[in-house]
């Protein structure tokens, strides 16, 4: 059989950490039954191993084939069981699955009274945390109890715990219709993209104002408020409205700064609501509020102020090395920024099985922009091949018609235009049939179909006619998004000037946004 590097078991051993595989083996050997060799046998092998292979495994170990399914499946269960042990593992829900686990055992045994004052106990830790779901949970549990007529602690009991109930089930139910909304808005984003016209902005306005709860802020918990927040901030990236993006990704972060404990329980909610605010600070261009927001974000990672695993360890890379390079491209560092493409590559390298494909993709698409911007145009379109040959991955609609667009201009200032019009053609085939030709775009790639018709003499001309005619777009509802991915504006510009691209950024950045 040939190697394989994503076996699900196989990726869940190269994750362990030095400690958790010392812990692992002192768990496996507490077992003390013969039976486990082969499992343990198969872990030190996986454990050297650069990929799965079944053949090597059959060969250096006592499993048959027909047992390995089975033992693969008890290895994968036991390393659970392992790291479930661990406290570096121990959060917020598992401290009170935990506690109920302990008073179901309790119940059991018929112990009652214990088994309450142990669900009392995990219920305020739920409810002081706001985990509606396992506090409902609990409530269920005592109600059980309670109504079998063992204890009888309390007249007022049944009372009580009816009105909790109620309580916490109607915050339940308003906290699923947000995170609902929150997330068929961003499944929106993704499939459709931004509003293009009236008749999308209308359609969308009406479904978020359809869906949206009837709510009392004040009397809204903090996962309530925070699944508001990231419906706002879904609604406003459709619609274009990057100030209200700011605005509820700010007020998302907020969240967080007046909850410190949110931290350690939600991690990677605070990340994503801090990532979020970088990038809506971007497509406003506040550079200021943007840098100080960036060293923030260093500094909450240097100083882990919040829960480091694998996962918020992985996502912390991913947010903080995508707004350095938006840094760059905000002050027109493109030179600069190239620089710290070989340190990220390594990290890519380092994360491959812990970040999606996709985000590896739009890495690519942000270095091809930085060596356009510094004049690299050949390493531009070497990274811009790796996103458009890439017929495996799904991606985002933009991110692939871009990459087009962007690879025709690295063609012209290349001076490899001896494919121009093929490719002119492939791309307009390729954005019509995406159903993403914009005004913009459409005007853009005309002009680059009619450049071998304008004669040496006439092509300054003929960029300051094309800058006029997009100039009025750069603030339009609809086409603006256009030149946050390629700054043509910038770029025409350097080309009646006669100067770099990133003399011209930087140059505007300074003027306007500091």
């Amino acid at each position: 059989m040939a190697i394989e590097k994503n076996d699900t078991l196989f990726l869940l051993v190269k994750s362990l950490t030095k400690s958790e595989k010392r812990q692992f083996k002192l768990y496996a050997g507490r077992l003390g039954d013969n039976s486990e060799k082969n499992f343990m046998a198969l872990f030190s092998l996986l454990d050297k191993m650069d990929g799965f292979d079944e053949k090597i495994i059959l060969e250096k170990t006592n499993i048959k084939k027909q047992q390995l399914s089975n033992s693969k499946a008890h290895l994968y269960r036991q390393i659970l069981v392992s790291l479930k042990l661990n406290p570096f593992h121990q959060n917020i829900k598992t401290q009170i699955r935990e506690q109920l686990d302990f008073a179901t055992i309790l119940y059991n045994k018929s112990l009652h009274k214990q088994s309450l004052k142990v669900l009392e106990k995990a219920k305020n830790i739920a409810l002081n945390n706001d985990e509606n779901n396992l506090a409902y949970e609990i409530v269920e549990f005592e109600k059980i109890i309670e109504s079998q007529y063992i204890t009888r602690s309390m007249s007022n009991r049944a009372e009580d715990l009816i009105s909790q109930s109620k309580e916490i089930s109607n915050r339940t139910v308003n906290l699923s219709t947000l995170s609902n909304l929150s997330l068929q808005l961003y499944s929106i984003l993704l499939k459709k993209g931004y509003v293009r016209t009236d008749a999308d902005f209308a359609e969308v306005k009406n479904y978020f104002d359809t869906n949206l709860p009837k709510f009392n802020f004040s009397e809204m918990g903090i996962r309530e408020k925070l699944y508001l927040f990231k419906a706002y901030l879904w609604y406003a990236f459709i619609t274009q409205n990057f100030i209200s993006c700011y605005k509820n990704a700010q007020k998302w972060v907020d969240l967080f700064y007046d909850n410190p404990t949110m931290k350690k329980n939600n991690p990677v909610f605070y990340l994503k609501g801090i990532n979020y605010l970088l990038e809506a600070l971007f497509l406003i261009q506040h550079v200021s509020k943007f840098k100080t927001t960036l060293q923030y974000l260093e500094d909450e990672i240097e100083q882990h102020n919040f829960l480091i695993n694998e996962n918020t360890e992985s996502l912390a890379f991913l947010y903080l090395y995508l707004n350095k390079i938006n840094l760059y491209f905000l002050e027109g560092n493109f030179n600069l920024g190239i620089d710290l493409v070989p340190e990220i590559l390594v990290e890519i390298d380092k994360y491959q099985h812990k970040i999606d494909k996709h985000h590896i993709m739009v890495f690519y698409y942000k270095f091809a922009s930085l060596y356009f911007g510094a004049s690299q145009n050949e390493q531009c379109i070497f990274y811009l091949e790796k996103i458009i040959k890439n017929k495996e991955l799904k991606m985002r609609e933009d991110l692939l018609c871009f990459s087009r667009i962007l690879n025709l201009v690295a063609h012209y200032e290349a001076g490899l235009d001896q494919n121009l019009e093929a490719l002119i053609k492939s791309t307009y085939k390729f954005l019509i049939k995406m159903n993403e030709l914009h005004i913009v775009q459409k005007k853009f790639i005309s002009f680059l179909r009619n450049l071998s018709n304008i004669y040496p003499h006439e092509l300054k001309g003929a960029f300051v006619k094309l800058h006029k005619e997009l100039k009025v777009y750069e603030n339009h509802p609809y086409e603006k998004r256009s030149f946050m991915y390629l700054d043509i504006i910038s770029w025409l510009e350097s080309k009646i000037q006669n100067v770099s691209v990133e003399s011209i950024v930087k140059k505007k950045s300074l003027l306007k946004y500091k």
